[in-house]
């Protein structure tokens, strides 16, 4: 994948949300937005240069929104998709699964999110950044957001994909950065 398959990934993941806002009145397709951006977070000989900017879009069918208690919240995941775009030719991704938000006071949350992702990264060439093995990767995130308004929030965000030792290299790809969430 190249780095216009990605740019067309967000630039389509942006054009739904903001086309959602008229469909919000009818019922509520999307359930929040976010658009952030990372580094890498990873040693020296497997960091990756550059800004990775991110979209996400997360969606509701299991009614997370109205959970009460703490185990409503866990057996109510949201489904997300989103893309992590490389600004310095390093490697791209996109990736999809489930997100579980867990409110520890009315205005503090975590995040916890697992699925899978696609990247266009190095399998195994020595010298240039991670080794990822193969294509095909697990993905987990971690977030704590703080809720400015009811439909505004900010989080501090760590990322990372690998392959679970399935493939013969498995430097993975990490990284910590801040997003901005809009939930409709």
């Amino acid at each position: 994948m190249n780095k216009a398959i990605f740019g067309s990934v967000v630039g389509a993941i942006l054009a739904v949300s903001a086309l959602s806002s008229a469909a919000v009145a009818q019922e509520r397709l999307f359930d929040e937005v976010r658009i952030g951006v990372s580094g890498s977070i990873q040693s020296k000989s497997t960091f990756e240069k550059g800004a990775f900017p991110s979209a996400t879009v997360f969606f509701d069918p299991f009614d997370q929104r109205h959970a009460q208690s703490f185990m409503d919240h866990m057996l109510r995941p949201r489904v997300h998709v989103g893309a992590i775009v490389s600004t310095a030719g390093e490697a791209s991704q996109v990736f999809a699964g489930f997100t579980w938000t867990a409110p520890i006071t009315d205005k503090i949350f975590v995040d916890l999110g697992f699925g899978g992702a696609f990247n266009n990264g190095n399998l195994d060439k020595p010298n240039d950044g991670p080794k990822l093995g193969c294509h095909v990767l697990f993905h987990e995130s971690l977030g704590l957001g703080y809720n400015i308004t009811n439909n505004w929030r900010v989080l501090a965000t760590v990322e990372h994909s690998s392959n679970a030792d399935l493939c013969d290299h498995n430097d993975g790809l990490s990284y910590a950065g801040i997003a901005v969430g809009y939930k409709f």
